[in-house]
């Protein structure tokens, strides 16, 4: 059976770029053949800034948005966070989500697809890294950076990868699956 990846498209603002880089890294997994990959999106959940009277630890969810957001990331065996840069910083709404659970993201791997201006969105995956490992999340090293995504797009909004960001994303999701590998016995106990 094939590992369950949740792309996670991390920006929730009107115009994002994001979701156009994430089905296209969705079509990529699919096609590579390791994962069962899965779109999910932030913004569907409508995730308010975290509202919930207990502590995530707990698992005593008192809302559905929130009930909704651990059913989906606890299926998940890795993932892959699409993230901009706002601010040199993580999106927000990475962050608030991220915050909302606890034991869902427990010993999944994750990888980081980032984008922005010239630094690619780096800045902003290097700042998600410690809040992914304290909720028990195991970053890789192998992600994939867009500078300038904007410039990577046609006229009609979509997005056509070069080689270099083909390979790169290859090894990035080879090297996910060989954690996610290591991972499931830990996942399992």
């Amino acid at each position: 059976m094939k590992h369950r990846l949740n792309i996670i498209i991390g920006s929730t603002r009107p115009g994002r770029a994001g979701p156009v880089f994430a089905e296209w890294l969705e079509k990529f997994a699919r096609e590579q053949g390791q994962f069962e990959p899965v779109l999910t999106d932030i913004a569907a959940f409508h995730l308010p800034v975290l509202d919930e009277p207990h502590h995530p630890r707990l698992g005593n969810y008192q809302n559905d948005h929130t009930k909704a957001w651990s059913k989906a990331i606890d299926a998940a065996d890795a993932f892959v966070f699409v993230a901009p840069e706002y601010n040199y910083f993580a999106a927000p709404a990475i962050v608030n989500a991220i915050d909302y659970l606890a034991r869902e993201w427990k010993y999944k791997p994750a990888a980081i697809f980032s984008y922005g201006g010239v630094s690619g969105g780096l800045r902003a995956a290097q700042a998600l890294k410690p809040l992914l490992t304290s909720v028990g999340i195991v970053p890789i090293p192998e992600g994939v950076a867009l500078p300038l995504y904007q410039k990577l797009l046609d006229g009609n909004g979509a997005f056509d990868a070069s080689e270099q960001v083909q390979g790169g994303t290859r090894a990035m999701l080879d090297e996910l699956l060989r954690w996610s590998e290591a991972l499931k016995p830990m996942r399992a106990g």
